[in-house]
């Protein structure tokens, strides 16, 4: 395990635009953070930098039953989504990449 340097909680996309344009300017490396659910590794900051843990964006935006979609913010979770869903004929199984 590799922690990184600090940890920020934005807690919405233009505070992310912000801090992602500050890291840049700095050459600092960013690694992204959103509910730790995943069996991807977590957060791993091999060369330090700053983890943006989106744990805190966790809206959904919308819903399109036309087309199966859905779009929400990195930090909803599975179970989250499902809750909303609940009544709509929809869930989100484990598993299931999004695009």
């Amino acid at each position: 395990c590799a922690p990184p340097d600090v940890v920020v909680w934005p807690q919405a996309v233009g505070q992310v635009q912000e801090l992602a344009a500050l890291c840049h300017r700095c050459r600092v490396p960013m690694v992204p953070f959103g509910t730790g659910t995943g069996l991807e590794g977590g957060v791993n900051a091999v060369q330090g930098g700053v983890c943006f843990d989106l744990s805190r964006m966790d809206a959904i935006a919308e819903l399109s039953l036309e087309d199966f979609s859905v779009t929400v913010e990195p930090g909803v979770t599975r179970k989250a989504l499902n809750k909303y869903l609940r009544g709509t004929g929809l869930w989100f199984p484990v598993g299931t990449v999004g695009m």
